[in-house]
């Protein structure tokens, strides 16, 4: 089974996932915070740990943005139908955002993915980026520079 790309939140106990896969494929310029909107076992299932970001993504129809393939697994108490894992979700933005993120993605090679998904209080929330794919040597580059980065972190560690 794939491993799952989430980190517990320490602060309030609630988790927060994060989709490290997009972050190292994707260059993000620009990030958005949106509501979603879900069915209460998705709720439940999420705050117990069962979702999923890897290859999701969203998309501009019309005046709304929809989410695409981010797998929410069935709570297993529920006591109605279950719903599709991976269905079409709606997110909530205003028509400002959602106009800016039209114009972004109407642009070659530019697309929406889901960075991270957390609890504000009780609402479940989503950071959507508008990224451009990276390509591989772009990735070789940064994963040098970080490496680089934390050689010169130990040095200065051992050297005081």
């Amino acid at each position: 089974m794939a491993k799952k790309d989430k980190k517990v939140e320490k602060s309030s106990g609630l988790p927060t996932f994060t989709n490290r896969k997009a972050l190292r494929n994707y260059n993000v310029l620009d990030r958005f915070e949106a509501g979603i909107s879900l069915a209460g076992q998705e709720v439940k299932s999420i705050r117990a740990g069962g979702l999923n970001l890897r290859d999701s993504y969203a998309r501009v129809k019309g005046r709304e943005v929809i989410l695409f393939d981010m797998h929410i697994a069935h709570y297993k108490f529920a006591t109605i139908e279950p719903l599709p894992p991976r269905r079409p979700r709606r997110l909530l933005l205003n028509k400002r955002e959602i106009r800016k993120m039209k114009k972004a993605t109407d642009e070659r090679g530019m697309t929406l993915i889901p960075l991270r998904v957390y609890f504000k209080k009780h609402l479940v929330k989503i950071e959507i980026g508008i990224c451009k794919g990276r390509r591989e040597y772009e990735k070789r580059e940064v994963i040098a520079r970080k490496e680089s980065d934390r050689e010169k972190e130990r040095a200065l560690r051992e050297r005081d």
